[in-house]
């Protein structure tokens, strides 16, 4: 087993640690339990999902089959940072996925969207975990997520990309 990655292709990740070729890459069944447990997103949901790491601990999604490794500049969706020791889902995760999430959500109003996707920090209580949130706000009359907040010590950090935010 090596411990090198190659920046410039994408490998899949394997299914499980017994089947892992590469020291320290996540596998498949870590992902999936990483979403179940931080967010309550069942892995059914990723059912015909790949994931693939491309570098070192920045996991993509691809909802098809190619072989492995592929050397391409992007494959799928970023969707996962897994460096360090707290894994960061990416805002295109959230917003794709983050809507079956039943664990880690917090809900603004619309003052409070509004501060968050202008990629503001705001004072917001919160009686959940501390870390990374799914943040939604309703949209037609139902919850639909618009990024990753961190929470920390009474405090909703927008992580949502400077070139994303917008002020509405």
């Amino acid at each position: 087993m090596t411990d090198d990655h190659d920046g410039q292709q994408f490998d899949r990740l394997a299914p499980t640690a017994d089947e892992r070729e590469r020291e320290g890459r996540p596998t498949r069944e870590e992902v999936l339990d990483w979403w179940d447990e931080r967010f309550g997103i069942d892995p059914e949901v990723f059912e015909d999902v790949t994931f693939w790491e491309k570098g070192k601990g920045k996991i993509w999604a691809f909802q098809s089959e190619v072989e492995s490794p592929v050397r391409v500049e992007g494959l799928g969706m970023s969707m996962l940072r897994t460096r360090g020791e707290h894994w960061k889902p990416t805002t295109d995760a959230v917003q794709r996925f983050g809507s079956h999430a039943t664990e880690n959500v917090i809900h603004l109003s619309l003052v409070e969207a509004e501060a968050f996707v202008a990629g503001h920090d705001q004072e917001i209580e919160w009686d959940g975990d501390w870390g990374y949130l799914v943040v939604t706000h309703d949209f037609v009359g139902e919850p639909e997520p618009l990024g990753v907040g961190l929470y920390l010590h009474g405090e909703l950090r927008s992580q949502i990309p400077k070139g994303r935010q917008r002020d509405l």
